[in-house]
């Protein structure tokens, strides 16, 4: 299900005893996870797809206010989750949007999930903050942490065909971060996720005249414009897993090979004590997936002979492509998930 919001700056709603108050989003109660631009706390500011807000409310209802940068004529895509119920999405209509997240709900205690699902060249989203009846102190947030890097696949581009079909609307209409693998699978895990993914972008070399390719905008926040520098402090996974190579495809091995074994050096020098999870493509064709396991079996070889013993490799079972432009869609993206999920409870013993 998809539904449009309001665009509209927030009011105050008088409802009885549910009375609407309006909290801003540097409230100490809300929760925010992914790569953030804080330097203006009232208006924390982000581009990557997945990143996502919680916050738990008192109340039946609850609305969320949110700029858009409308970057051109594009409108990002939000997914809502009330207590843990059922997903749904919401597009947003303008630059600042009023949207009604939930409503008729008991009166007691709710925990509201805010996740990005658009990625970052559709352009920004801001946080302006929740109108609701009171918020309530949450949970600790899940101790473990996960990164996944990668392109479209890891984006969550092309899996939902819900509402509009492969082929219609806008390229990005069909994005769903929150449903994509990596979300899955550490929500599997009870982890926290970073979805570090630009679609089209490669190893060495990006699809569709992009000029930028992963190792270079790795440490950004907004990586489609390579720009804004992330502080790797504010997070430390346990586990980074890449997905890298569908938009190179079949390139010069050795130059393939000594890019990625220095990526993962890069990696490595960000997250000293993290495992380093080598993938191969889930959408590629048998003759890709056969150059992409020849790859990343020299490359895991070299690196784990050179010393690191936390760098692995993983390689799913089949092809995953039922979504739009040959991409996974949500389904596959669970069954993607539930073989990740295996690996890495296995090899962190989670």
């Amino acid at each position: 299900m998809c539904i449009t919001a309001n665009a509209q700056p927030p009011a105050k709603t008088s409802n009885g005893n549910n009375a609407l108050r309006f909290f801003k989003a540097d409230h100490p109660y809300i929760q925010f996870t992914g790569r953030i631009d804080f330097s203006n706390r009232v208006l924390p500011r982000f581009w990557n797809s997945g990143v996502y807000i919680r916050a738990k409310f008192k109340g039946t209802s609850c609305e969320i206010v949110m700029n858009d940068e409308v970057n051109g004529d594009n409108h990002n895509y939000l997914e809502i989750v009330i207590d843990d119920k059922k997903p749904f999405r919401i597009k947003t209509t303008g630059k600042t949007n009023t949207i009604k997240a939930a409503g008729g709900l008991t009166d007691g205690d709710h925990t509201i999930t805010i996740c990005k699902n658009t990625e970052s060249g559709i352009g920004y989203l801001e946080f302006v903050g929740l109108r609701c009846k009171d918020l309530v102190r949450p949970g600790d947030k899940p101790l473990r942490k996960i990164e996944f890097v990668g392109n479209s696949i890891t984006s969550g581009a092309g899996s939902d065909l819900s509402v509009i079909a492969c082929d219609q609307g806008q390229w990005y209409d069909q994005h769903n971060a929150y449903m994509s693998y990596g979300a899955t699978t550490a929500r599997n895990l009870n982890a926290q996720w970073h979805l570090t993914s630009v679609s089209g972008i490669g190893l060495i070399h990006s699809c569709c005249n992009m000029t930028i390719t992963m190792p270079q905008v790795f440490d950004k926040m907004n990586p489609r414009s390579n720009s804004i520098q992330w502080n790797f402090n504010n997070y430390q996974p346990q586990v980074v897993t890449i997905c890298l190579g569908q938009n190179d495809g079949a390139v010069d091995s050795t130059k393939f090979c000594s890019a990625y074994v220095t990526f993962i050096a890069d990696i490595r020098k960000r997250y000293p004590r993290a495992d380093i999870v080598c993938l191969n493509s889930p959408m590629a064709d048998a003759s890709l997936t056969a150059v992409l396991k020849n790859y990343i079996n020299g490359v895991v070889s070299f690196v784990n002979k050179k010393g690191d013993k936390k760098v692995s490799k993983f390689y799913f079972s089949k092809r995953y492509n039922r979504g739009c432009g040959g991409h996974p869609n949500i389904d596959e993206h669970r069954e993607i998930a539930d073989e990740l999920t295996g690996y890495i409870r296995k090899l962190k013993g989670w």
